[in-house]
Parts: C-alpha cells; structure tokens; sequence
C-alpha cells in the first residue's frame, strides 16, 4: 500500500461525528492528485496523508488540525479493529497512526511512556505485580522494566497488528517485549480484568486510545470498578486521562467517577508531548484504600544507570518533574477538586 499515489487513513465506523456540508466533506476526502476517497458517513475521522503531509483531524478537537511532513509511508494496514499507518516524518522521525490518531513519535514517545508509568510506581514502595492494559507498542513494558522489584509484567493488548508492526518498525520501543517477566495476551482488557481475581496487582496502567471505539470502554465506571477489585490495599492505577484544553468534560465524568470507586487519593497529573493534541495529555493517579500513597512526592526512585546499556537512559522522567506534573492551571484546578466532592 506505501506506494500507492493516494494513502488515505479513515476510521473505522464510529457513531461520533462532527457535521460537515458536502462541499466541505468532499475537499477533505481529496488530495491534490485528485484522488478521492469512498465517503464514510459515520467515521469520525477524515485524517490522511495528502502528498508531503499527514494531518490530524478529529470531532475531540474540532477546528483544529496537526501536521507532520512526510518523508515516506512505511506500513499501512487494517487489522479486526482500526486502520494502522506508520510513516517516517522530516521532524518526529517514525510516527505510528490509529485509525487515523498519532499514538506515538520516535522523537517525543518518551514524555507519555515515562510519565504514565513512572508517577505509580514510583510513588509506591516496592511494586512486584503490574498489569499493563493496552500499550501494545511496548513502550510502557520498557518502563516498568526499569524497576527492579517488579516480578511479573502482564499486558492486555487487543490488537495483535500493534503489536507486530511495534515490534518490526520502533523497535526501541517494543524492547520491554525482550523482558522474560513479560506475559502478553492478546484479548479484551476489559473481559481480562473481570477474571482477574481480586487483590492481584500492586499496579495498574492503561494505556489507551482515546474513548472512541475499541477504547470505549476504558472510561467508563465498571472498568474503573474492576481495576479497583484487581489492585491490593493501598494499590496503584495510572490511566491516560485526556487534555485539559481539549477534554475537561470528559475529566469531569473521569475524575467523578474514580472519586467514587478508589477511596485513597484521586489525583490529576499531565505532561507535555509536541505531538498530541494541544500538545499535552493527562493522567488520572488513583489508590485503593490501605496503605496511603502520597502520588506528589516520589518515594521509589529508578536506578537509572543499571538499564540505560538495555533500555536507554531515561529522557524525560525525574524526581523534580514528578512532583510538577501535579500543578495544574486554575481553571482545571477549580474543576478537578471540586468535581465528586
């Protein structure tokens, strides 16, 4: 498929969409070698790869569009669920595409990939148990296998394409596949948490997609429910929680929703990534009741020195951005903190 004239990634069919006139559909579905692609009334998407350029366009950040410059289109496929692009760009080096999203840059992967793993557990002594939902690109493995009291990893990844093509073009990333305490399923997280018996994981992480689609689910309260039964007292879940310029309504329905599941700290934390809607993206920080965790103030720090031949050194993750991760503008600040109370 990269050599054909017209490389165009449209979403699966989503029950979401912004409206749009005909005319204006119409230009969106054009490149300028006069292609035109077969319309899709209910996808959400209409982001493609016009000769030189890839543009993101979407209904969860309607008016608004990010560009990348392409240098090379390097695997386009479809698997049982979304459409999957990865391209080599002129400034982010490779960038793997869902269904028409950027998941990840070889050049800013590491501000989400640290961040998302890093703020649970190291605010938590001596994690053994981490279950990892979603992340099949494998950058989330090759975090939590820089802590050395970690015994068994499992991932829950329900595309297995993901997979695959991780491993094959950002292979960086998919190292923490290498880890031997690595167990991968290829299913539903969902289905997989509810046979979990309860009280297994020191740590949860989600790792999703944006709540369309096949990552519906994971915003929703019963996940939330069964996250909590999986985790021990005093238990750990971070979970990929949107843009505060973008999403404070859907943070508002997360924040209220985990304020009445997990009884210990509910907090909210973000961090920059030049590739990613608005430019940021967010995190929920979440305890069980039991042991307090204090997710502001780091306890567990990495040794750093002992992974960096394996794994790289870390490129944005430390102690002073931990704590900093939590300081929010005042205007999310007044939403988040008062929001469920």
């Amino acid at each position: 498929m990269a050599e054909q004239q017209c490389a165009s990634v449209k979403g699966t069919e989503l029950p979401l969409k912004r409206q749009r006139d005909e005319e204006e559909m119409e230009v969106a579905n054009k490149n300028s070698n006069g292609c035109t692609n077969e319309k899709e009334e209910s996808s959400p998407y209409i982001s493609s790869v016009l000769p030189g350029w890839f543009s993101e366009i979407s209904p969860l950040w309607p008016g608004e569009a990010h560009s990348l410059k392409v240098e090379k289109v390097l695997f386009e496929g479809k698997s049982d669920y979304q459409n999957v692009l990865v391209f080599q760009s002129s400034t982010y080096g490779k960038v793997l595409v869902l269904d028409g999203v950027i998941q990840l840059t070889e050049r800013d992967e590491c501000a989400y990939q640290e961040m998302i793993t890093h703020l649970p557990l190291c605010s938590i002594p001596n994690p053994k148990k981490v279950l990892v939902i979603g992340g099949g690109d494998g950058g989330v493995l090759r975090e939590v296998s820089r802590h050395a009291s970690v015994e068994q990893i499992d991932i829950c990844e329900i595309d297995k394409m993901v997979v695959e093509v991780a491993k094959q073009f950002f292979p960086d990333v998919a190292v923490g596949y290498e880890d031997p305490r690595v167990n991968l399923h290829i299913g539903d997280g969902v289905a997989f948490l509810k046979n979990v018996p309860a009280g297994t994981y020191d740590a949860v992480i989600v790792d999703s997609s944006d709540p369309i689609g096949p990552a519906q689910e994971l915003f929703e309260k019963p996940f939330f429910e069964s996250i909590a039964k999986a985790l021990r007292p005093g238990g750990v879940v971070s979970t990929q929680a949107e843009s505060i310029w973008l999403h404070m309504h859907i943070i508002e329905e997360i924040v209220a929703n985990c304020r009445q599941i997990f009884k210990g700290s509910v907090n909210y934390a973000w961090t920059t990534v030049p590739t990613y809607p608005s430019g940021m993206i967010g995190f929920m920080l979440c305890s069980t009741e039991g042991p307090a965790v204090d997710f502001k103030n780091p306890i567990n720090p990495i040794d750093d020195e002992s992974h960096a031949k394996t794994l790289g050194p870390l490129k944005f993750y430390n102690s002073e951005i931990h704590q900093a991760s939590f300081c929010l503008p005042s205007f999310a600040k007044r939403v988040i903190e008062t929001k469920g109370k």
